[in-house]
């Protein structure tokens, strides 16, 4: 059975290759809005959104969909739509906890499996200058939360999954693929 990442992020795209399986990359072309009722709900029904997209069109493999977002007391922080944003964003950011949830659904020929991991991130104090300099790199622009925890420097503690922060729990895909694809 062949794998599919329908996502064309590069983040996911280099955890999935360390997990020794060959893959092929189509990015999904659907709607990123979401109307579910808490922040764990949006990246769900957005992964699996994505996930079906792609697998329509591609029934014969299995399809990785994935949706990541910041969920700071409740509210979905997405990925900025401007440096303005970014900025704004990182600062709410600074110096508080916020969760990240990242929805995982993988179509395949005998149905659907759906599941997220969440896990809990602690930000540093940040002053004016951190976060100008980071947002003048581009990096947070296509980042749910406007930040990325492996270039920001930005995160002082985590509980929980390190790459699920990174938008890809390898050892929850690793775990589902292994029961679907012998």
């Amino acid at each position: 059975m062949d794998l599919i990442l329908a996502s064309s992020s590069p983040r996911r795209s280099e955890l999935l290759s360390k997990m020794n399986r060959k893959f092929k990359i189509v990015p999904s072309d659907c709607c990123e809005y979401s109307f579910a009722a808490s922040p764990r709900d949006v990246a769900l029904e957005l992964a699996c959104r994505k996930a079906m997209n792609v697998f329509l069109k591609n029934g014969a493999a299995a399809v990785i969909g994935c949706d990541t977002v910041v969920d700071l007391d409740g509210e979905v922080l997405g990925k900025p739509k401007d440096a303005q944003e970014a900025v704004s964003t990182l600062k709410r950011l600074s110096g508080r906890s916020h969760e990240v949830h990242t929805g995982v659904c993988i179509a395949y020929e005998k149905g659907i499996l759906l599941f997220s991991d969440t896990s809990e991130v602690q930000f540093k104090v940040l002053d004016c200058e951190q976060i100008d300099k980071y947002v003048s790199t581009g990096s947070p622009m296509d980042k749910a939360g406007a930040y990325g925890i492996q270039d920001s420097g930005f995160v002082s503690e985590i509980i929980g999954s390190y790459t699920n922060v990174m938008g890809f729990p390898v050892e929850k895909i690793e775990r589902a693929l292994k029961n679907i694809i012998k």
